[in-house]
């Protein structure tokens, strides 16, 4: 008998190398058992492209290619900031899975790639099937922008969306199976299988934790302090959580999701408009509850959805801005079950972790500032940060799970320097980078600008950073404190003033790493990084651009904005 042979991938093919092993041994595994016939079928070609901002579309890229290699595709996960158009012209068909975050930003990673689809070099795609799954918030008011913008690029350029475009919230798993579901239908593999698709685990860098969103590892609270001095303005907390017994690992740059419970008081008050002594029983994800319980564990008392406003017969232009206000305003009376079914799930929130684990075995530390503010009235809290706040310890434990963040990790050559920008909650991060640093023995440099409103009362981590400079752990620490003096001085400022050095730290490898809020203060650091390269880079704006670029599509501008 003669003996057949499986054809090898070549190293040179458009694959990872995990996807190459794989494609290898599925081929040898169907020569061995018919050495005599050629495979049944030809693997379908399928790319994937994610664009992420905190890892979330990047992870559910890598779990659709593992739900699309049984059913006969060929998948390929690609980095938007490693696409451009030509990318799609002998590509397949295409999946483009992506977020949006800040208003209506789209991640960093996918910036140029949808710049460069709405450019009038792009080529035309009129032999190119997609589909686009968009991740976002619907408490934004452009929601899944980002994915909307990819869609409408695309088929302009005369692609054709093979399958609508979905929309995911912020309970986004069962309509991404569902999207999932009906692109493989459409698409066709090349092996069928007549069960549900199953989304496998996401490849990690560390091992898969049986704990998640859904099913969260209930931490005990060691304890919760205030950073700030007497007399500040702002509440910012130190919060740190046991890990022991959990199985769960993160590194610096993770998240860690916490599930928040509501105030009592705020559920007092819905109850009071609704007439109800919160007894009543009512269905909720977590099984039949008292509608207290509820209202404290599941539900989100925020913004209201808008099938609670059509039920509360309120007009669009009502936009109550919390579920208690679109109570108050109106006149219809609601029956408990009738109510909770109209209500978003209550989600988790996700907190740029602030320790190394290294430094703080079966630890995790979090950076989180209070939200209190005042409208119509009211005042009002953020339900996880003031949960942290008041009543973690008393509640003795808190649900958490580890959320990876791929896209803002430390460089892999520890040699290299780091320039970290993080005022206020920012420093999260970066105390867990610096304390990484010191844990691993990194040689390279490390230059720290840090803000907030007073020296004297919101010098976060004051103590610890001071000593990382005395150490000669942090190289460099630029400050702003921006009520110190009679102008606001921010971050940003202080970049330009020190626009020659930061100059000469890219020029010789630095990465760059921006956290904290997306609105304000990462448009204006970025705004300020793009000067600096400018003029102590001696370029035209377009050149600085692209410059700017270029460190993002290196990986070496990375920013954890909110």
């Amino acid at each position: 008998m003669t003996q057949a042979f499986a054809p090898c991938i070549p190293e040179n093919a458009p694959f990872t190398p995990e996807q190459r092993a794989w494609l290898n041994g599925f081929l040898a595994g169907l020569f061995s058992r018919q050495p005599t016939t050629p495979a049944a079928a030809a693997l379908q070609p399928l790319t994937i492209l994610w664009g992420s901002q905190t890892g979330t579309a990047e992870k559910l890229a890598r779990q659709a290619a593992k739900a699309a290699q049984p059913r006969g595709f060929a998948p390929r996960v690609i980095d938007m900031a490693e696409a451009t158009p030509t990318t799609l012209v002998e590509a397949g068909p295409v999946l483009l899975i992506t977020s949006t975050y800040g208003d209506g930003e789209p991640p960093d990673n996918a910036r140029a790639f949808l710049s460069a689809l709405r450019d009038n070099t792009a080529p035309a795609l009129k032999d190119v099937r997609y589909s686009v799954c968009a991740l976002g918030d619907s408490s934004y008011r452009l929601f899944c922008q980002c994915g909307k913008e990819f869609d409408d690029a695309l088929s302009r350029l005369g692609a054709t969306a093979a399958v609508p475009r979905v929309e995911c919230d912020v309970d986004y798993e069962a309509p991404f199976e569902g999207w999932l579901e009906q692109v493989f239908g459409q698409f066709g593999g090349a092996v069928s299988s007549p069960a549900p698709v199953a989304v496998t685990p996401a490849e990690t860098e560390h091992p898969e934790s049986a704990y998640n969103k859904k099913n969260p590892f209930m931490s005990r609270v060691l304890s919760v302090r205030r950073l700030n001095g007497a007399g500040s303005a702002k509440e910012v907390n130190h919060v740190e959580l046991s890990l022991e017994d959990s199985g769960l690992e993160y590194q610096v740059g993770d998240a860690l999701g916490v599930l928040p419970q509501n105030c009592p008081d705020l559920v007092d008050q819905v109850l009071l408009a609704l007439d109800c002594d919160g007894e009543e029983p009512v269905n909720t994800p977590s099984g039949e509850r008292p509608l207290r319980t509820a209202l404290l564990r599941n539900y989100d008392l925020g913004k209201p959805s808008a099938d609670l406003l059509r039920l509360l017969e309120l007009p669009p232009d009502e936009n109550p801005h919390h579920v208690i206000d679109a109570l108050c305003a109106s006149h219809v009376k609601l029956e408990a079950g009738v109510f909770t079914g109209a209500l978003r799930k209550l989600q988790p929130r996700l907190y740029s972790i602030s320790s190394s684990p290294k430094a703080h075995p079966g630890q995790v530390h979090l950076t989180v500032g209070a939200v209190r503010y005042e409208t119509h009235g009211r005042t009002r809290k953020g339900a996880c940060s003031t949960f942290l706040a008041e009543r973690a310890l008393s509640a003795g434990t808190v649900g958490v799970f580890v959320h990876q963040n791929t896209a803002f990790r430390l460089p892999a050559d520890s040699a290299a320097p780091v320039i970290m920008i993080g005022p206020g909650t920012g420093i999260a991060p970066f105390r867990a980078f610096l304390e990484e640093r010191a844990a691993t023995g990194a040689v390279g440099r490390n230059w720290l600008f840090f803000g907030d409103q007073h020296a004297d009362t919101d010098f976060l981590y004051r103590e610890e950073i001071e000593s990382w400079l005395n150490c000669g752990l942090l190289t460099r620490l630029e400050t702003a404190f921006s009520r110190d003096q009679a102008e606001k001085i921010y971050v940003q400022h202080r970049m330009l003033e020190h626009a020659s050095d930061l100059w000469s730290w890219l020029e010789e490898g630095a990465h760059v790493y921006v956290c904290g809020d997306a609105s304000r203060m990462a448009r204006d650091v970025d705004a300020a990084l793009l000067r600096v390269v400018e003029t102590a880079g001696n370029m035209s704006s377009e050149d600085a651009a692209a410059y700017v670029q270029k460190l993002r599509a290196s990986r070496r501008y990375l920013r954890d904005v909110y």
